[in-house]
């Protein structure tokens, strides 16, 4: 096993982009009943841009496990071991905490827990996935994703490697 980790910062209303950030459900909407079935067009129109959209759109996905169906260009690191991908974390926190909104997310005390937790959780085979809100509403987005086997991956493929 190994870990891939992913970073995303951006507008917070790009981020609440919500559909692309899900993977289109398996089967397509029912064609428009006709010409005048707007409501029809506008829907097989939305599920057209998702489904070309979601594995491409460097949004983070609703499910940790999604970014590894996301091209490989989106991999910050990969490490062999749960404590170096948890070391990356600890580094991306302390490097964006002076711009977290919220007062208590710069706690360096919270921060080094969330890190020795993370290395726990990637050792377990657990994906870790962090959100904080910075100034100027922006979002940043954290995720280790355990890469072969992932217990969540509804696909099995990783970034990088040909199936």
């Amino acid at each position: 096993m190994h870990y891939h980790g992913y970073l995303w910062v951006g507008p917070k209303q790009r981020f609440d982009e919500e559909a692309l950030r899900r993977p289109p459900h398996p089967i397509p909407p029912p064609a428009p009943a006709g010409d005048d079935d707007t409501v029809g067009k506008r829907l097989a129109e939305r599920y057209r841009v998702v489904r070309s959209e979601f594995p491409v759109v460097d949004l983070p996905p609703l499910e940790t496990a999604h970014w590894l169906i996301k091209p490989s260009t989106l991999v910050r690191g990969t490490w062999e071991e749960p404590k170096e991908a948890a070391e990356w974390l600890g580094e991306r926190l302390t490097e964006f905490a002076f711009r977290f909104a919220s007062e208590a997310d710069r706690d360096s005390t919270r921060l080094a827990i969330l890190v020795n937790a993370a290395a726990e959780r990637l050792g377990r085979g657990r994906d870790v996935s962090h959100g904080f809100y910075l100034e100027r509403p922006s979002f940043l987005s954290l995720a280790l994703v355990c890469c072969t086997p992932n217990p969540t991956a509804t696909e099995s493929s990783c970034p990088g490697r040909q199936p």
